[in-house]
């Protein structure tokens, strides 16, 4: 008798009946959410313009060109001494024209867009 009592409990949460409104309801919170990510899709946009014009503006002012040519030339200098007191390896010729910090920074870009689309991702 238990058993069947809640067989019959489980046919009949198992089967909803389907409400009148549902196909109001279901449009309603289709246009909520979409309404959310049309306002989430203008703030990260600009976010990223502002991020952006700050970023920029940020490496004018502290001359990084000036000093990523600066370290290219040190580089250049400590590759020229190593290659005088050890013979010459594939990764010293390799730093020697300024590729490994290019290499480096590519890295780190990489690295970046892969963070920035997981915290997007869980957005």
């Amino acid at each position: 008798m238990a058993d069947e009592f809640e067989r019959r409990l489980e046919r009949l949460f198992g089967e909803a009946p389907e409400l009148p409104d549902c196909a109001a309801f279901a449009q309603s919170v289709e246009s909520k959410l979409n309404r959310g990510w049309q306002t989430r899709r203008w703030l990260i946009g600009a976010g990223g313009v502002v991020g952006g014009v700050t970023g920029a503006s940020q490496l004018v002012m502290s001359n990084l060109f000036q000093r990523v040519e600066t370290a290219e030339e040190s580089a250049r200098a400590l590759t020229s001494s190593l290659t005088r007191a050890a013979p010459s390896t594939e990764m010293i010729s390799a730093l020697s024209g300024g590729f490994g910090i290019w290499l480096a920074v590519g890295l780190a870009v990489l690295l970046m867009g892969f963070a920035l689309s997981r915290v997007i991702e869980e957005i």
